[in-house]
């Protein structure tokens, strides 16, 4: 690891230059295979394993570098596309992609398909060289910014569930193509619900073959598990990707993060070990640090998170060594909804009676902050509030339970026909 570093840091030195557009650093990062080295190097990436890769980003952050694009794009469609795209297919979405010049979002979850997802009703018919798309899509993070999404349509309704689906890559920005923010108990609105009414689909967009889109989602849930499982996250950019942001023009220098900074994703091992020092902090100003029960739930977050680290370590071991580690990625997305849900509670125990206020905006932040004189309130209360969706999104915790039994356990499935009986002659939720 030590030479790959030595020559990132060569590459760096000689290609670093805060004077550059977003867009011309990235172009430099992306196609030299540094933005995404976890990828194969046909699909421009290194071939590194996914630990090496985060030591990665981490490294460009530390040179005072803009780090990767980040996003679904980098975390699912690319990794995916370049396992099932055809070489003319990566070239034509993963390169984009590393180079944020186009951000992507997720159209799997339908409202009547959610923890079943393989029983989406969101249709494709063949239209000569394309294919015409109807249907609903909800919980879609990142929609209102998304040039692309990676969605799964029901092309044959007359096979059983699983059989009839196939993945496309979709242009967002066409006509019937409607996104509607969801907005949230934190005051935000990360996710959207999208409408598509007529909405078209090159037929050369399909990633993975006609019908073969279950096998082709189940990639993309695997990247999507491993990635917000504990310990999965590396470096993300604080510029963002794509075209709707409108970051791609901007001097890259103007988004170097402050030395010291982590630099880390929306979670994972970055914002664990920032979640630690606060509430040590925390402990401190509240005089808790001495509490015995304080401090065995602040040991327990440690432990989870040191548990997930190791996870993280011992399956990049068993991967070097040829093997594998059955249900990996369903146990590190458990690990996350546990460390979620223990944060959200030492968080508020330590807030006090604070934990019941909350800034649903930057306004309410700055009022929030100067009536309380805590500045960590804000977060702590936001982390609390969304400590409910870790655990649902991405697949529930009871879908990650089902999956660890039946394929690493080897538990029996419950008894059903799905898989032999027709999409269309299955009974629909109401």
């Amino acid at each position: 690891m030590s030479e790959i570093l030595d020559e990132l840091d060569t590459w760096l030195a000689e290609n670093w230059d805060p004077e550059l557009t977003v867009a011309e650093w990235w172009q430099r990062l992306g196609s030299s295979g540094w933005a995404a080295p976890a990828l194969p190097t046909h699909a421009y990436g290194k071939g590194l394993a996914r630990n090496d890769a985060i030591a990665v980003g981490h490294r460009i952050v530390a040179h005072g570098a803009v780090a990767a694009p980040g996003g679904l794009g980098m975390l699912l469609a690319a990794p995916t596309i370049a396992v099932h795209g055809s070489q003319e297919q990566i070239d034509r979405y993963v390169l984009p992609i590393v180079t944020g010049q186009q951000a992507w979002c997720q159209l799997f979850s339908e409202p009547g398909a959610g923890s079943d997802l393989a029983g989406l009703g969101c249709k494709a018919i063949k239209d000569g060289d394309e294919w015409i798309v109807n249907g609903q899509k909800v919980w879609t993070s990142g929609g209102q910014v998304a040039d692309m999404g990676m969605l799964i349509a029901r092309t044959n309704p007359d096979s059983p569930k699983h059989q009839g689906i196939t993945w496309f890559a979709c242009d967002m920005h066409q006509e019937g193509v409607d996104i509607r923010p969801l907005r949230e108990m934190t005051g935000r609105a990360l996710f959207n619900e999208v409408f598509l009414s007529d909405a078209r689909v090159p037929d050369d967009a399909t990633i993975g073959g006609l019908n073969n889109g279950w096998a082709v989602a189940n990639t993309t849930l695997m990247f999507e598990r491993s990635g917000l499982g504990a310990g999965g996250h590396s470096a993300a950019a604080a510029a963002g990707a794509g075209t709707v942001i409108g970051d791609l023009p901007k001097r890259v220098g103007d988004f170097v993060k402050p030395a010291g900074s982590s630099g880390g994703g929306g979670g994972g091992g970055a914002m664990a070990a920032g979640a630690m020092t606060m509430f040590k902090a925390m402990a401190a100003a509240a005089g808790l640090q001495g509490d015995p029960t304080v401090r065995q739930d602040m040991m327990k977050l440690h432990t989870l998170n040191e548990v997930g680290r190791m996870l993280a370590l011992r399956l990049k071991g068993e991967k070097a060594a040829g093997r594998d580690i059955a249900g990996a990625p369903n146990i590190a997305k458990l690990s996350m909804s546990e460390i979620m849900r223990q944060s959200r509670d030492l968080g508020l125990r330590l807030a006090g009676a604070g934990g019941m206020l909350h800034a649903y905006n930057s306004a309410d932040r700055k009022a929030l902050d100067a009536a309380t004189g805590n500045p960590m309130l804000a977060f702590v209360t936001e982390m609390a509030l969304f400590a409910q969706a870790p655990p649902i999104y991405g697949g529930t915790d009871q879908v990650q339970r089902n999956i660890i039994g039946e394929r690493a356990l080897g538990l029996p499935k419950e008894p059903n026909n799905d898989r032999t009986m027709s999409w269309s002659e299955l009974p629909k939720n109401g």
